[in-house]
């Protein structure tokens, strides 16, 4: 299955970057490619102009396949980027934040592989029978916006392994060789990085949330957004704090969306303002020690892996 996977999305390695919303950029795509895995440009609330700007940038820096992420619900644009993906001749496309099922034949037949972003079994399943190629099963420990479901990683992905026949990617608690050897043998076919890229070279973000997510602790993350419905794990600080205090008091849906918008999520990843502006993270914060090179970082994945899983099968007694 890891090899069909490797195939289909035309990569060397099991493993695919998730979006990051409006602080997608080309530079960290780019690398991710490169590097052997498959590089995702994240629309966010993007416009079609935003967006085509980090395309064009990105095949500049890449001639390897890199896909676009569209947060259905969340994008005002989502058929203008159905038809900028489709102009660009963009070969992976990944569906998130809603339902997939009407954009999967237009995209079918412009010759686009399509990923379904998903977070229970019955998801799952509705997802393949409307014709996803792949699946991204996203645990609860993941970092940014969730499922209010708040499945772990490690249940989720050996159920909807069993009850779906097209590959299932893990995202969510991966951040080294052990996670992808782990999510390999739960019945995945790759794993999906978010937090772990940040925390790269080539990332453009602020040097203050690079280091925050090399100090992190084990409980390092908070949720916000249970209150209202909207699911959202970042790094504790004195904005998240906020938030929350706010949520204690009742705060309005509306209110909510608007303290989590992506100018705030500009202003902690990019500016590195946490009084003013949040940090996505997962959970996998805590195992963060080092700031790699995308390369070196896939490398060892790769290595640590196989390795991993050699040394754990001689442990055990015929």
């Amino acid at each position: 299955m890891m090899y069909d996977l490797c195939k289909l999305l035309s990569i060397k390695y099991p493993i695919i970057q998730g979006g990051m919303g409006n602080i997608s950029n080309s530079q960290l795509t780019a690398a991710v490619s490169e590097a052997g895995g498959l590089g995702t440009i994240g629309c966010g609330t993007m416009t079609p102009s935003q967006v085509e700007k980090i395309i064009l940038e990105t095949k500049e820096k890449t001639g390897n396949n890199f896909a676009v992420n569209i947060p259905i619900t969340v994008s005002p644009y989502t058929n203008e980027l159905i038809e900028l993906i489709i102009k660009h001749e963009i070969p992976v496309v990944s569906l998130s934040a809603g339902n997939p099922a009407p954009y999967i034949p237009l995209l079918h037949a412009n010759n686009i592989v399509v990923i379904a972003i998903v977070a229970s079994v019955k998801h799952a399943q509705k997802a393949e029978a409307a014709g996803a190629d792949v699946l991204v099963a996203e645990g609860f420990e993941a970092a940014g916006i969730n499922s209010n479901l708040e499945l772990t990683t490690f249940t989720l992905i050996p159920q909807i392994s069993q009850h779906v026949s097209v590959p299932v990617l893990a995202a969510g608690g991966i951040a080294d060789g052990k996670g992808l050897a782990a999510a390999l043998m739960l019945g995945a076919a790759g794993v999906q990085l978010g937090t772990r890229l940040i925390a790269t070279k080539e990332a453009p973000f602020h040097a203050d949330y690079k280091q925050r997510l090399v100090e992190a602790a084990d409980n390092e993350t908070v949720i916000l957004g249970r209150s209202v419905g909207q699911v959202r794990r970042v790094l504790k600080s004195a904005y998240a704090r906020q938030i929350i205090e706010q949520e204690r008091a009742g705060l309005p849906l509306e209110k909510y969306r608007e303290m989590t918008s992506e100018d705030y999520h500009i202003n902690g990843a990019i500016r590195g303002n946490s009084d003013n502006g949040f940090m996505n993270s997962g959970q996998i914060a805590g195992l963060i020690e080092d700031i790699p090179t995308v390369k070196e970082l896939f490398d060892g994945m790769i290595h640590h892996a196989r390795k991993v899983m050699e040394d754990r099968l001689n442990h055990f007694t015929y």
